[in-house]
């Protein structure tokens, strides 16, 4: 049910949109390297009278995807806690994402079914002043990336951090959830945040402070469970609790070489005396080989073949004259058998011997009386004895 919500504003924004007013355009000026932060308010979608706030149970959600293309780019993120918070368009370009992009906004709203749409027109170029080639990146465990998102605690958390830098001018580079980076969703406890990763840069080198926290004795210590070596007072906290087992410093003032790339040529070999090409090789004719190699296996398979046409068919005579003789040889041994099973029964027929004492009369020891058994049963069948 909810996935289908979720696709009614683009169903009836797309139909409405040929037809429908222009949307409204407003243009923007993200800088290459740094963090970009628009917020979908709920004001500037609602269709509200002037100077009328928009009521603080209004349900509004957003959808957001680059001109002509199903998403947003790869630089650009959208997040929304919930329906009656605002929305936030929010990520760093790149210097591959310099020029013109152009982003739809369709806003539904979930209590009268209306839908708006906004243009957003980003005109990407590179940043003025000085470069910041020492960068940090700090994960803060107190707080969401919606919470970070607005100016207010973003300029908070550059002014607590500049008691821990040297002197100069901190800029916001990036801001990313933790989520994004694989964290898990926290347990259900009051208190408990996702996370966010804060990317600060500077023009002035890192601090003594900040190095003792990304050296290697600390990290040694944080892989043991213990907290790292902070040799200076901690003035983020209490407002942002800074996870100091998870911070990177990043130090781009020492360019690197340029890797010497071969220059190419005209594609022609200078004279080498030592280089000897092969020759022109002589025309030769393959039809005999191919030929050799279709017809022997062609010959082989026909004898093969020929072989075993006479070894079902012509060798049939011998295998019916071997089974006629193992036939006769079974009826002169069952003849045999037979004869002699006859021959016994002859010679027991013929033999005398006494009967069997339930065929003689029965005697009776007190009266001596002799008395005959009921018939003899030997000639009583014994389906009718039984009765």
């Amino acid at each position: 049910m909810a996935a289908g919500l979720v696709w009614i504003p683009l169903l009836v924004g797309l139909l409405a949109g040929p037809g429908g007013t222009e949307a409204p355009q407003t243009t923007l000026h993200p800088l290459v390297g740094r963090i970009f932060v628009h917020t979908l308010d709920h004001a500037t979608f609602l269709r509200l009278p002037e100077h009328v706030a928009p009521p603080p149970t209004a349900r509004i959600t957003y959808h957001a995807h680059l001109q002509g293309y199903p998403d947003l780019p790869r630089w650009l993120r959208y997040t929304q806690r919930s329906p009656h918070q605002p929305g936030f368009l929010y990520g760093a370009a790149t210097p591959e994402d310099r020029g013109h992009q152009v982003i739809e906004v369709i806003a539904y709203n979930r209590d009268s079914f209306e839908t708006t749409r906004q243009r957003l027109v980003l005109l990407i170029g590179d940043p003025e002043g000085p470069r910041l080639p020492y960068q940090a990146e700090f994960l803060v465990r107190s707080h969401d990336v919606e919470e970070v998102l607005p100016s207010t605690p973003a300029n908070r958390f550059l002014a607590a951090l500049g008691g821990l830098w040297e002197p100069g001018e901190l800029q916001l580079l990036n801001i990313t959830s933790a989520l994004d980076r694989g964290g898990r969703v926290p347990l259900p406890i009051e208190g408990r945040k996702e996370g966010v990763y804060i990317k600060v840069g500077s023009a002035s080198p890192f601090s003594t402070c900040l190095k003792m926290v990304a050296s290697p004795d600390s990290q040694t210590r944080c892989a043991q469970g213990q907290p790292p070596l902070l040799s200076c007072y901690d003035t983020l906290a209490p407002h942002f609790r800074v996870a100091w087992c998870n911070v990177s410093l990043v130090d781009l003032s020492v360019l690197e070489p340029a890797d010497d790339s071969p220059t190419p040529g005209d594609g022609v070999l200078e004279h080498d005396p030592f280089f000897c090409p092969p020759t022109e090789a002589t025309a030769r004719d393959f039809l005999t080989d191919a030929l050799v190699t279709l017809l022997v296996p062609l010959l082989v398979a026909l004898l093969l073949a020929l072989l075993l046409a006479y070894v079902m068919c012509c060798r049939r005579e011998g295998r019916l004259k071997r089974d006629l003789a193992t036939s006769d040889i079974q009826m002169v041994h069952h003849g045999t058998i037979r004869g002699n099973t006859e021959e016994l029964r002859q010679m027991a027929a013929s033999r005398e011997v006494p009967r069997p004492l339930s065929t003689l009369p029965m005697f009776n020891v007190h009266t001596g009386e002799r008395r005959p058994p009921h018939g003899d049963s030997a000639q009583v069948p014994l389906i009718l004895d039984q009765h």
